[in-house]
C-alpha cells in the first residue's frame, strides 16, 4: 500500500488548509504548526508523540492539537493510518468560539460526535462547497471550543534560560539561509552550548538546528503560496537544492513542495 495525501486551501474560508491522507512508510518529523490542527482517523491506527507522552489513536479518534505544540505521527499497525486534518488559523477559532485567546485543554479525545462534525465540515471543504463548507466549518469550531477550549495561560519561565532561548530564536530567524554554527550562536546569546541546547528545547520543544528547519519550512509555504518555484524557495531559505527542501517539507506537512504550491488550484 503506497502512501497518498492531497493537501488544498479552503474554498470559502481563506487561511484555513485541510489535508487528507493515508500514510504506511510516512513518519512525521517533530515539528509544530504556527494554526491549529484539528484531524479524525478514519481507518488504522496512528501513534503520536506530544511532548514526554505517547499517544495511539483509532477509527473515529479526535486529535486537537495547539498552535506550536511540538509532536509526531507515524503508523502504528502494518496497515497505517488514514485522515482527515483541518488547519484553521488561532484568530478564526477566537471568532467562532468569541474567547480572546482559546487553547484546546486535551490533545486527543474520545468524542464520537465532535468526530463527525469535523469529518462533515472536511468532507463539505472536499466538494468545494461554499456555503455548507463555511457553515459547518465555524460551528465545528465553535462546538470543540465550547467542549474543549480553556483560557490560554503563558507558562514561560521568567528566568536566564527562556530570555536565552528568546534570544537565539531571534537571531535563527533573521538567518535562515546563512545560520550561526553553535558556538556562534551560544557566543552571541552569551552561554554555553550545553545550557542554551538544554534552554532552547525547554522553550520551544525543539533543539536549535530543527527549530532553523521548521522555520525554513513555514518561510518556504509562504513564498511557495506566493508563486514562486521551488528551487528558487529551496536557495531563498537556506536548503541547499530543491531535494534538501523537499525532504524537510513532507516529513514537516506531508506533501512534497510542489503540491503545497498548487493548493489553491488542484484538482480534489
Amino acid at each position: 500500500m503506497r502512501d497518498t495525501a492531497r493537501y488544498w486551501a479552503h474554498p470559502a474560508v481563506p487561511g484555513v488548509d485541510l489535508m487528507w491522507a493515508r500514510f504506511v512508510r510516512h513518519a512525521f518529523a517533530p515539528h509544530s504548526h504556527p494554526t491549529f490542527a484539528i484531524g479524525v482517523v478514519e481507518r488504522g491506527l496512528e501513534k503520536l508523540r506530544i511532548g514526554d507522552r505517547t499517544e495511539y489513536v483509532g477509527p473515529g479518534g479526535l486529535v486537537l492539537i495547539n498552535p506550536g505544540l511540538v509532536h509526531t505521527g507515524a503508523a502504528a499497525a502494518a496497515g497505517g493510518w488514514t485522515y482527515r486534518v483541518l488547519y484553521p488559523p488561532a484568530d478564526l477559532l477566537a471568532e467562532a468560539t468569541g474567547a480572546g485567546a482559546p487553547w484546546f485543554g486535551p490533545s486527543v479525545v474520545d468524542d464520537h460526535d465532535a468526530a463527525e462534525a469535523v469529518v462533515a465540515a472536511h468532507r463539505a471543504a472536499e466538494e468545494g462547497d461554499a456555503l455548507a463548507s463555511s457553515t459547518l466549518l465555524l460551528t465545528t469550531l465553535a462546538g470543540l471550543g465550547s467542549r474543549y477550549g480553556r483560557a490560554r495561560r503563558d507558562r514561560t519561565r521568567r528566568r536566564a534560560g527562556a530570555r536565552h532561548a528568546a534570544t537565539a530564536r531571534d537571531v535563527l530567524q533573521a538567518r535562515l539561509a546563512d545560520p550561526p554554527s553553535l558556538d556562534e550562536l551560544a557566543g552571541l546569546v552569551g552561554v554555553g552550548r550545553f545550557a542554551l541546547v538544554r534552554a532552547f528545547r525547554e522553550r520551544y520543544g525543539l533543539p536549535p538546528h530543527a527549530y532553523l528547519n521548521e522555520q525554513r519550512v513555514r518561510r518556504a509555504c509562504a513564498l511557495l503560496e506566493a508563486g514562486h518555484p521551488p528551487a528558487a524557495v529551496a536557495a531563498a531559505v537556506g536548503f541547499a537544492d530543491q531535494a534538501h527542501l523537499t525532504r524537510h517539507f513532507r516529513r514537516m506537512i506531508g506533501v512534497p513542495p510542489g503540491q503545497y504550491r498548487r493548493k489553491n488550484v488542484q484538482d480534489r
